[in-house]
Formats: C-alpha cells, sequence, structure tokens
C-alpha cells in the first residue's frame, strides 16, 4: 500500500509531504483546487511522461517519492532479476523531472530506467481515471481481466513460448522460401556458369605460364636464330670463344714456372671455361628445343582466349579470382539441395509447434470462458447492488489465427435494461452505466487478484444519491483486499471513506499553491456539508453531513 507521498515542485505544488493510511479514503475539493495535479505527479511514477512545464515555475527540477509497504507481495524474484536491493518491508520509488525534459528514476535510491520503475509500480499502484473507462472496449484488457480471474499464468506463459517458437520457424521458413524462389530463378545460369567454369578446368599459375609460352611460340625462329648464333660464337665457330679461352689457359700454364701469379690466373680462367661451357651446352641444348609449332601455338591461344573470356565475363582480372568465383557458385547450387532439405524440416517443426500451439490455445481459452461464467455472474450480483438490476452481460469469443495472447476475439456484450438485446458495451451503455459497470469488474477482479493500491478518480461521474451509496460501499468492500482512495465531488461517497483528504488551493507569496491535508472529524462534517450545499453553510447541510458520517461508520 502507499504510506506516504511527497511531492516537491510539481505544477501548482510547491512542497506536499503526506501520510496516507491503509482501508477507503477519500479525496476531496472544489474543482481546480489540484486533485488532477496531483494524479499527474503520481503517474510519474507509473512511467508517465516527463515534461518540463510540470515543473513549479523558477524551480531546476520536480520530485515524486512515495513510499510503499510491501509486506507480503512477493517482489523478492523482481529485485533479484533487476539485481536491487531491498531488505525490509518498505520500497521507496522517486523520480525526477529536470528543466531539460529529461528525467531520472531510482528504486530505494538506485538509479533504474523507466521500464524498471514501470515493473515494479504497475504491481503497487492502478490509477483508475474516467478515459480507462475506454478500456472496456479494447480486447486485451478484457483478455487480461479474465486471464487474472482464471489464474491461468502457467498456461499463458506456456502459450506465449509456443507462439514465439511458431512465429521464430514461421518466419524462418517464409525467409527460406524466399531465398528458394530467388536462388531457383537463376538456379539454370547458375548452372551453366558453374558448368562453364568447371569445364574450364583452371589452375591458379597456368594464365602465367601459358603468356610466357605464347612469347616463345611467337618468336620461336628469332630466339633459335639467336640462339645457334651464340652457340656458333661459344664454341663452333673457326674463332669461338671457348677455343680462344682454351689456349689462353694454355699460355698461363707455360708460364708458371717463372711467374708465379701465372697460375693463379690460369686457374681462373679455368673456372670461367668451365661455366661458359656449361652456359654453351645449355644453348645448344635450347636451340634443339626451340621449334615453332603451329598446333601448340593454336592450343595456347584458344586457351588464353577462353581464361580471358572469362575474365571479361565475370569481371576479374585474374585466374585466382575465376576459381573463387567457381566455388562460390558451386556452393549456391549445393546450397539449392540443402535448402530444400531444411525447408522439410522447417515444415515438420512447423506443424508441430502448430498443433502444440492450438491445443495449448484451446486450454487457454476454455480457462477464459470458464471464468468468464464465474465473472459475469459476479459482475450481475454487484450492478444489482449498484441499481442495475436488469443487466445481460456477455463475454463473447470469437476464434481468431494466434496472436501472442492466444485465439480468442473477445468482447464485452452488454445490456442494462429488459427486453434490450445485447449489444457491444461501447455502443449501448450510457457513461453513468459505464462507470458502475468498471467499478463492478475492478472490485470483481481485485477479489481475485487483490492489488495493494487502486486509487479511483471520480469513477462516480454520471450517478448521484443511492447509486454513490452503492459505489461507496463497493469501494468500502474493495478495500478490506487493498488500498482504495477515490478522488470524488459526492458526498455519499466522501462519508464513506475511512479517512478523507481535502486539497486546496491558497494565495502566497510565490503565487497560487495546492495543498492537501488529512480532515479531522470536525472538519470532514464541514467539507461534506459544503460538498451538500455548496458554499454557504447551512445547518440542515451540517445536519446531514454529520448523518451521512455517522451512518457511514456504523
Amino acid at each position: 500500500m502507499l504510506k506516504h507521498l511527497y511531492i516537491k515542485s510539481y505544477a501548482l505544488i510547491d512542497e506536499l509531504d503526506i501520510e496516507l493510511h491503509p482501508g477507503f479514503s477519500t479525496l476531496t475539493g472544489e474543482t481546480g483546487a489540484g486533485k488532477s495535479i496531483i494524479l499527474g505527479a503520481l503517474s510519474l511514477l507509473l512511467g508517465g511522461r516527463a515534461d518540463s512545464k510540470a515543473i513549479k515555475a523558477g524551480e531546476k527540477k520536480c520530485t515524486v517519492e512515495a513510499t510503499f509497504d510491501i509486506t507480503g507481495l512477493n517482489l523478492n524474484d523482481f529485485f533479484e532479476q533487476e539485481e536491487l536491493d531491498n531488505e525490509s518491508d518498505e520500497c521507496i520509488i522517486r523520480r525526477e523531472v529536470l528543466a531539460s525534459g529529461k528525467s531520472r528514476s531510482f528504486i530505494n535510491d538506485t538509479p533504474v530506467s523507466l521500464q524498471q520503475l514501470k515493473a515494479l509500480t504497475s504491481q503497487l499502484i492502478d490509477i483508475h481515471s474516467q478515459h480507462k473507462n475506454l478500456l472496456l472496449n479494447q480486447e486485451h484488457f478484457l483478455i487480461d481481466t479474465l486471464d487474472g480471474v482464471a489464474a491461468n499464468a502457467h498456461i499463458r506463459t506456456e502459450y506465449k513460448s509456443l507462439y514465439d517458437q511458431y512465429r521464430a520457424l514461421r518466419q524462418e521458413k517464409e525467409e527460406l522460401e524466399q531465398q528458394i524462389q530467388s536462388a531457383k530463378a537463376e538456379e539454370d545460369y547458375l548452372t551453366f556458369q558453374a558448368t562453364q567454369l568447371n569445364e574450364a578446368n583452371l589452375t591458379e599459375t597456368e594464365q602465367d605460364e601459358l603468356e610466357n609460352e605464347l612469347n616463345t611460340l611467337s618468336h620461336a625462329e628469332e630466339i633459335k636464330n639467336a640462339l645457334f648464333q651464340t652457340s656458333d660464337l661459344l664454341q663452333e665457330g673457326e674463332n669461338n670463344l671457348l677455343g680462344q679461352l682454351r689456349t689462353c689457359i694454355q699460355l698461363l700454364h707455360g708460364q708458371a714456372e717463372v711467374f708465379n701469379k701465372a697460375k693463379e690466373l690460369a686457374d681462373r680462367l679455368d673456372s670461367s671455361y668451365i661455366e661458359l661451357n656449361d652456359i654453351a651446352d645449355d644453348i645448344g641444348r635450347y636451340a634443339e628445343e626451340v621449334d615453332f609449332n603451329p598446333e601448340r601455338l593454336t592450343f595456347v591461344n584458344d586457351r588464353l582466349n577462353l581464361i580471358y573470356t572469362l575474365e571479361q565475363k565475370h569481371h576479374v582480372s585474374t585466374v585466382a579470382e575465376l576459381i573463387a568465383l567457381q566455388e562460390d557458385i558451386n556452393r549456391r547450387l549445393q546450397s539449392l539441395n540443402t535448402s530444400d532439405e531444411r525447408l522439410r524440416e522447417l515444415d515438420d517443426a512447423l506443424n508441430g509447434c502448430t498443433k502444440q500451439l492450438h491445443k495449448t490455445a484451446a486450454t487457454l481459452s476454455e480457462s477464459r470462458q470458464e471464468a468468464a461464467k464465474h465473472l459475469t455472474e459476479n459482475l450481475k450480483e454487484r450492478l444489482t447492488d449498484l441499481g442495475m438490476p436488469h443487466t445481460e452481460l456477455e463475454f463473447a469469443f470469437i476464434p481468431k489465427s494466434p496472436t501472442p495472447s492466444g485465439t480468442d476475439g473477445v468482447s464485452l456484450l452488454f445490456s442494462a435494461n429488459r427486453n434490450v438485446p445485447k449489444q457491444d458495451v461501447s455502443h449501448i451503455a450510457s457513461g453513468g452505466e459505464i462507470a458502475r459497470l468498471m467499478l463492478a469488474l475492478k472490485a470483481a477482479t481485485t477479489h481475485y487478484a487483490p492489488l495493494p493500491t487502486i486509487i479511483f478518480d471520480e469513477i462516480d461521474t454520471g450517478v448521484s444519491g443511492r447509486i454513490a451509496e452503492k459505489m461507496a460501499l463497493t469501494m468500502k468492500e474493495m478495500s478490506t483486499n487493498g488500498q482504495i482512495i477515490s478522488i470524488t465531488h459526492l458526498p455519499q461517497i466522501a462519508a464513506r471513506g475511512d479517512y478523507q483528504y481535502r486539497v486546496f488551493k491558497q494565495e502566497e507569496k510565490q503565487g497560487t499553491v495546492s495543498h492537501i491535508a488529512k480532515l479531522s472529524d470536525a472538519e470532514r462534517i464541514e467539507e461534506i456539508a459544503h460538498m451538500l450545499s455548496g458554499e454557504t453553510l447551512t445547518d440542515a447541510a451540517i445536519h446531514n453531513a454529520q448523518s451521512l458520517l455517522d451512518s457511514s461508520h456504523t
């Protein structure tokens, strides 16, 4: 429950610091006194939009802080999961809005994200304002309500897990089908490319080798003539170089006894002779090997033309790149076969998951329909007490394709009058009927799943007199399961509160300031009397106020 509320520098609030109590409390005050301002501040704790315009003029930030008693709420899992400290039965939640428009959130003085803040406060407090009556038109609200009554969280969790798996499998299948369709559209072309590259039987170094061979074949006569002439000069001609070199060696050896350097020079010429002789042998052999071969020249030209054509076609410049492309194309063709196999596997997995999903969805739907029966009877009883004895209600279920919440389409059919056919509640119910229906729904669901604190913001709109008294009794009953705070303009409801708070404005030096104060018994009589008679207090109004309070606490 909400134990303490502190607001500073928010709108018309300079500083508000108030203790709150368990049970049923009412909040009253003139229109424009600041009740909506307090709700706006509280909405920040629920993750509402931060707006720097809400900061009181002249201040750099506003602060809203609430202390909750969380005894028995089993929030340990939340604190452990979010790695937050909480070693007591109290939890302090704070949000600050800065002049820049940014905000900061804290749980027990630890900075947290807005998502963490929302996740916690949604389990602690519910602010029900008039616009929330529109939730009756929203399928997700009706489904969540029925699930709360059915206490089927374990089934819904199982279904959600299956649904996530179902969606993932379906998405993977759709993407794979698109890939296969796209790949098969170019399969013939890929096959042609692969055949052409495979038949080319390329090797990484052959282009360089063929280009070198082509040069040799194209100049074979020139090369052969040069080699023969060189061989002739070295060893074949009359004055060949090797013969002259042998003569030089002999001359030097002949002078070795009389000229000691001659032997060294002769030895050096011997080494040169041996090397030149080897070179001459190689030249002779190459001269015999080099030959003009038209057939080989044609083959080399054809082979190089094939390589150049493939390189140009595939926009590459080397055989290595062609080989890499060939491997990639072969992989892509191979993947078509494996994709077909994977598609069959996905079909089997998706079929199995879909069957399990629909089976679990049916169980989920059964639990909701059973809950709808109990809830409908409960609502009829409560609405009879609220002055609507002829109410007919029905939760209409329409099967639909799987969604994250199940396969149920749910709407609420309603009729408040005898012999009037039930229609969608949004089409037939008046404002006062909607208000009572929503109160009855809140009261019924709170019985199944109590929420620590519920704040009703003028839920009594469109009702008065005896019906207001009945609504007050309903909220009083709800307060046995949790803290109920009602913002009201009706004295019948205000009087039923265990505690009453008054919101009022005062003109002060810094301008108009909103305040809130817990009323004493005497102050309650005066406040309720004003609610009965207006600005001018009459003895009759005071007497009626006293009577209302006395009857409310007997």
